[in-house]
């Protein structure tokens, strides 16, 4: 034998060797699964609060303006009442002491008077009140998907809902939404 028959084989040898890898760890990739069965999706939920601001109408009672504060119509009103009632009760100079008297305890009781029912005289309007509340919902924080792969049940955490099946690659399963997934 000649050594170019010699390097031939041997360049022959290696170049089988490197090929039968290759063709057994491309038959190995071929026969890894390229999908995991779902088995189980539950939906997992969170809390969320938000602001949201509430406005209701409220009745609201406010004290009326008052057109006389010296309260004068209350006073003359009521001094002339006690002053009549005063002049009936005395006699002559007594007539006179009494009258006074019942004028000024009149005029005193009249302002009072008015002064109550201008404290009860009240006008009632319509105001919206606002405040801020927090109103808790439920989302969809994710998927708890229950597989099958390669006859090994586990359980992953999506973001997506999946369907039937999940990918696989390189035996691993894909968690990365497809592109037309929802969630």
């Amino acid at each position: 034998m000649n050594q170019s028959m010699i390097k031939g084989m041997a360049v022959g040898g290696l170049a089988m060797v490197v090929l039968g890898a290759g063709a057994v760890t491309g038959y190995k990739a071929l026969q890894q699964p390229r999908e995991a069965e779902v088995v189980a999706v539950k939906e997992v939920h969170k809390t969320v609060s938000s602001p949201q601001r509430r406005c209701e109408n409220v009745a609201v009672n406010h004290q009326a303006p008052v057109k006389d504060p010296n309260r004068v119509a209350g006073t003359v009103i009521g001094g002339v009442a006690g002053g009549m009632l005063g002049s009936t009760i005395g006699r002559g100079d007594g007539n006179t002491l009494a009258t006074v008297a019942g004028a000024v305890a009149g005029g005193y009781a009249g302002n009072q008077v008015q002064k109550n029912m201008q404290q009860n005289d009240v006008v009632t309007t319509t105001e919206q009140r606002c405040r801020t509340v927090q109103v808790k919902s439920q989302q969809v924080a994710g998927y708890d998907v229950r597989y099958r792969l390669n006859g090994q049940e586990a359980t992953v955490r999506t973001s997506f809902k999946p369907g039937d099946t999940l990918p696989v690659k390189d035996g691993q399963v894909v968690l990365t939404p497809p592109p037309d997934a929802k969630s």
